[in-house]
């Protein structure tokens, strides 16, 4: 429906129409932000589901092996293996733009640089089920930090795509049918001015004509006489 307070003037008519241009160009450029943000969502979402399964396998191999360990050995000496750590892993993270929207990437480095440096114990007196555990839990390490990268851009990509969706909505369904109906308003008011006008200019002549015919007539009467 049109805005009845918008001013009816050739001004306006033309800010309008710019205005409308504009909003076009900015719903097409919307449209295939949302698009192209749905397509990387769903490539994020497929590698999430895969690295879920594979992270979720390596911790239950790990724990199934911390199990093993602590049926074939004493929990003190479990925990006198475990207590100091040779190892620490230190976590860096940078942000990717995508489509602007700011996701996070994950890195990690580890104190010494030797990576199969992880055991914090002696091999004599520790079962092989607990080797097998620390070296799961290390091999699922990186997997672990991608996934909640892939996870977390999910869900920053899903708030976006909420987002471009929302606005592309508003200037589809209401900014640009707004925008149409004030032009076409303004439109038929400067239309039915102008006929007005035209009318009033037919009258005006039609009475100059006829006093200038009367005039005339009043002037050859006077030269009769």
């Amino acid at each position: 429906m049109a805005n009845t307070h918008v001013n009816p003037t050739r001004m306006e008519l033309t800010r309008l129409k710019r205005k409308l241009a504009t909003t076009k160009r900015g719903h097409k450029l919307l449209k295939d932000k949302r698009d192209e943000l749905m397509r990387q969502f769903l490539e994020l979402v497929r590698v999430n589901k895969a690295l879920r399964e594979k992270v979720e396998a390596g911790i239950a191999a790990a724990n199934k092996n911390f199990v093993l360990a602590r049926a074939g050995m004493p929990d003190e000496m479990v925990n006198v293996a475990m207590m100091a750590p040779t190892q620490e892993v230190y976590l860096e993270v940078a942000e990717r733009n995508v489509m602007s929207v700011d996701i996070p990437v994950f890195t990690h480095k580890t104190r010494i640089a030797d990576a199969n440096n992880i055991y914090s114990y002696g091999f004599a007196f520790t079962s092989c089920d607990l080797d097998d555990a620390v070296n799961s839990l290390a091999d699922i390490l990186p997997d672990m930090l991608q996934l909640a990268e892939c996870e977390k851009s999910c869900q920053l990509m899903a708030a976006e795509i909420e987002k471009t969706r929302r606005r592309v909505n508003a200037l589809e369904h209401v900014i640009i049918p707004e925008t149409q109906e004030n032009i076409k308003y303004i439109t038929m008011k400067l239309d039915e001015n102008e006929r007005s006008t035209q009318i009033r200019l037919m009258k005006v002549k039609d009475m100059l004509l006829e006093e200038a015919h009367h005039y005339k007539e009043r002037q050859a009467e006077g030269f009769a006489v």
